[in-house]
């Protein structure tokens, strides 16, 4: 590849055969060279999460001008972490996670494979960003997002991020979009996320599954209400977590 040309990363949390995987690099593919690797299958809900206890392997799934898409056995994470180490040759100008098949708002941003990308390409000094839309379909309609997803991109390879920034970006259902807004993760939580069930052969399992309920619904700077009202939603997220507004009240511990 050329020095001068762009260097694209792109993974995924739903494998590298899903659609919206598919889609994202034939959206980008024109803005430099694109090398795409993703998880054999499914790793949704695999948050920042490696894999230290397991071998791992790439297989070269396609490659054509501009191009090159791999799997990996791994996580999302370990993706990035195997394309930076075994395929780019260089520090990639961006990090893109998704297209995601579901949104990844609210608290759904700790849990993502999709924003673990996103979180990984941070922490490793690269402009990242992610990408998401509130459709679980395999065979989603992705071409309403395309100018949205080209724009972004194009303003983070040649704007950047600020250090230790990436950005959370999500996609209401729906043709068209009222605007982009910038806002902040609303406040909420997952309910009765456990649900037992009885196997005919006398014993019980149970499935992770649940409700989102979110705790401000009238709080128009959030990521959900811009998502409930037609808006593209992007959400700047840092890792650096530290609550600095407690640090003060906890300095009477120190010893």
């Amino acid at each position: 590849m050329e020095k001068n040309v762009p260097l694209i990363l792109i993974s995924n949390d739903d494998g590298y055969h899903a659609k919206g995987f598919r889609e994202l690099i034939g959206m980008v593919r024109d803005m430099g060279y694109v090398i795409a690797c993703a998880p054999e299958a499914h790793r949704s809900g695999a948050s920042c999460a490696f894999s230290p206890t397991i071998p791992l392997t790439l297989k070269l799934r396609h490659k054509e001008d501009g191009v090159e898409v791999w799997s990996c056995n791994g996580t999302p994470v370990d993706c990035v972490k195997m394309a930076l180490a075994e395929l780019c040759g260089r520090k990639p100008d961006i990090v893109i996670g998704g297209i995601n098949h579901g949104d990844n708002a609210s608290v759904n941003t700790h849990y993502s494979g999709t924003m673990g990308v996103t979180m990984e390409g941070c922490m490793k000094y690269i402009p990242s960003i992610a990408f998401s839309l509130c459709d679980h379909r395999d065979d989603a309609d992705f071409r309403p997002l395309r100018d949205t997803v080209r724009m972004l991109t194009r303003r983070v390879l040649d704007e950047g991020l600020p250090t230790g920034v990436c950005l959370n970006v999500n996609f209401p259902l729906q043709p068209a979009f009222r605007g982009v807004r910038v806002c902040r993760m609303a406040r909420g939580s997952w309910l009765s996320e456990v649900e037992r069930c009885h196997h005919p052969r006398g014993y019980d399992y149970w499935w992770m599954m649940g409700h989102y309920h979110n705790d401000e619904p009238q709080a128009e700077d959030t990521d959900r209400w811009a998502l409930d009202h037609g808006y593209v939603a992007v959400t700047p997220t840092q890792m650096d977590v530290t609550a600095y507004q407690s640090m003060e009240m906890l300095k009477s511990w120190e010893q």
